[in-house]
């Protein structure tokens, strides 16, 4: 199956792709990225993860070198090209190439522009996974969705040796988000969530299932809840770009959720609907 690579106006399959060393994040992942899923050729939620990406960029004074018109109209044609319409489509902008030096390169040099788009079997949002918890050890700018990932990528790590599916961080018993998701709880009805500080990445999974609650009557608190509410929830619930909204049944070994099956499933059938409805052929 084709697998497409862009860079900076050259597009081919992906293996054939050559990026330049002195790409800035070879050194530092000097970087921004987004990603979402595309169903039937359509990407679902575009918009929103390009005002994520070009905010990104701007906290970071990379100039992203394109509009965000012509962006969009790349990442839609690229898709095209796919032999299948269900496809990960994912883009990145570094700030540029030039020799290795801690110091940005002179403002105003216009960022590098990577896409990948790959074939993508998205997973049954039905099926529960197993969870562990992570003290969240990382920078203090995780609102800022950048390149820089090796926390991540060690819990991601430790979650797969320990046979789990992602790692819960948390801050001095602050539940966070995870490795590569956001997490939230159920408890009486009510859908928790933390709020969109410097802490978490404001995921737009995470907004379309607040928006979900909204539309079924099921009331939302952004309030920050600890790692005791996270073991003691009705319901732990991990959402992102590729897998919406999933289900914990155990977390650290433990037992969790399973006590309001009815809301969850609400929810995660309205976040599918919503999935099929924007992504629906024509």
């Amino acid at each position: 199956m084709k697998q497409i690579g862009y860079y900076n106006g050259t597009w081919g399959e992906l293996d054939e792709m050559k990026i330049p060393m002195n790409d800035r994040v070879c050194f530092f992942g000097d970087g921004v990225y987004d990603a979402t899923a595309s169903r039937n050729y359509k990407i679902f939620a575009l918009e929103e993860h390009l005002d994520r990406f070009y905010s990104s960029a701007s906290l970071l004074r990379i100039e992203i070198g394109m509009e965000r018109e012509e962006l969009k109209k790349l990442l839609c044609d690229l898709t095209e090209q796919m032999d299948t319409g269900d496809n990960f489509v994912y883009w990145q902008a570094t700030r540029g190439t030039g020799p290795r030096g801690h110091a940005f390169l002179e403002d105003g040099k216009p960022a590098n522009l990577w896409v990948t788009i790959v074939p993508k079997v998205f997973c049954d949002v039905y099926e529960k996974i197993r969870l562990i918890t992570v003290e969240d050890t990382r920078f203090l700018h995780c609102n800022i969705k950048t390149l820089n990932l090796i926390p991540s990528v060690m819990a991601s790590q430790k979650a797969k040796e320990a046979g789990c599916f992602e790692a819960v961080f948390h801050r001095n018993g602050r539940v966070t988000e995870c490795a590569h998701s956001n997490v939230h709880i159920l408890k009486d009805g009510v859908f928790r969530t933390a709020p969109t500080d410097n802490l978490i990445l404001p995921g737009v999974a995470r907004h379309h299932l607040i928006m979900a609650c909204e539309r079924l009557g099921i009331p939302v608190s952004e309030e920050p809840f600890s790692l005791e509410e996270l073991f003691d929830a009705d319901e732990v619930l991990t959402s992102s770009a590729s897998t919406f909204c999933l289900a914990a049944y155990e977390i650290d070994g433990k037992p969790v959720g399973g006590k309001d099956p009815a809301t969850l499933r609400r929810l995660q059938d309205e976040v599918v609907r919503e999935f099929h409805e924007e992504t629906r052929a024509d």
